[in-house]
């Protein structure tokens, strides 16, 4: 409402009261306002402007300085964006249904994975550079069936129970491997026993605060050494709906996304922790998904139900690992040649761009 202003008499010293002559000018000029949306100032006539608006400006939930309420109202704001998303969605397969094949192809979600940097050390499967790779590789012999691989699994030295139970499961799943209490032994003297003994990897499981974080996988006897971080981890007992222990057939194993030079040499470091011919009575698979750079660790037991519908239930453990480096050669700390160190503020600024 517009007052009008009166004029005061400088010796008066209160204020005048609006009489109901006032009062009736300003309602009347207000509805001249609304329905004309013309203001009079001066006696020239002004158009209010198109975007003015009476009410409050936009109004944020961070406002409410109330906890509940402010949580309250969030939901509700959540819930209406869910059932406008919904509503849309409907639509749009109505419009789909209607239309039958001349419907437009469905828009693929933009996703970090398919948004992906491109790496010029992708593998080409038919590059024939990648292939006398594989052919002269430390790996070559295990592909070519001239070996079998015989792993050998210790821990950091005095390993607390929940390390020792892990080294334990992952026996059962790797064919062939035996577990050793490392007894204060440097690693560079463990490494020429197990040569002498035909072992062809050594792995070590590190632990920090009675918890597994840490896992140096070494091929033998030339080589390469892989050091990873090891997190989420999960024993059989802690998995909902476990199966029961796995049994000593040979698994299958799938090796996913392990698209770049670099994780083409982690994918066949994998692969040869296993036997080449698997054993398809058992029905256990193991998988090594590769996503983001970080490396999911997971042993399954699958059952066929019908000809379309396939059953599978997780027998444990499961983990992530993460590469730290790869080290050409046995473990050598101090004079080892690395070929690949992870330098998380360098390679880890871009999160489109993955190294594996």
């Amino acid at each position: 409402m517009d007052i009008t202003e009166v004029p005061v008499s400088e010796k008066s010293k209160g204020k005048k009261k609006k009489t109901k002559k006032t009062k009736a000018k300003d309602m009347s000029a207000e509805g001249d306002i609304q329905d004309g949306d013309v203001d009079t100032k001066d006696g020239v006539k002004m158009e209010s402007e198109p975007g003015a608006s009476a009410f409050p400006p936009t109004f944020s939930v961070s406002e409410i300085k109330n906890k509940q309420r402010r949580h309250l109202m969030f939901m509700k704001f959540k819930q209406e964006k869910r059932k406008q998303k919904m509503t849309i969605r409907k639509k749009k397969k109505k419009e789909r249904i209607a239309l039958g094949d001349k419907a437009p192809p469905k828009e693929v979600p933009k996703t970090i994975e398919n948004q992906r940097v491109y790496d010029e050390t992708t593998v080409d499967p038919d590059d024939e550079e990648v292939k006398y790779d594989e052919e002269t590789d430390e790996f070559a012999a295990y592909f070519n069936g001239l070996t079998n691989p015989k792993v050998l699994i210790t821990t950091s030295d005095r390993p607390r129970g929940r390390t020792v139970r892990f080294c334990e499961q992952l026996a059962t799943v790797v064919p062939n491997a035996h577990v050793y209490y490392r007894r204060g032994l440097a690693l560079k003297r463990v490494i020429p026993q197990c040569i002498a003994r035909n072992f062809t990897y050594l792995m070590v499981i590190n632990e920090d605060r009675k918890v597994p974080n840490g896992l140096v996988l070494c091929h033998l006897p030339d080589g390469p050494t892989a050091h990873f971080k090891v997190s989420s981890v999960r024993l059989r007992k802690e998995i909902k709906r476990h199966g029961k222990d796995p049994t000593e057939h040979h698994p299958e194993v799938i090796l996913n996304n392990f698209s770049t030079r670099l994780g083409h040499t982690i994918g066949r470091l994998f692969a040869a922790l296993f036997p080449q011919d698997p054993q398809f009575v058992g029905r256990q698979v193991a998988t090594f998904h590769n996503q983001r750079d970080f490396i999911f660790f997971r042993f399954h037991r699958y059952i066929f139900k019908n000809e379309k519908k396939v059953g599978i239930q997780e027998l444990g453990p499961r983990f992530t690992l993460k590469l730290r480096s790869l080290q050409k050669g046995t473990f050598d700390s101090k004079f080892g040649e690395y070929e690949w160190v992870l330098k998380r503020h360098e390679m880890d600024s871009c999160r489109r761009k993955f190294q594996l």
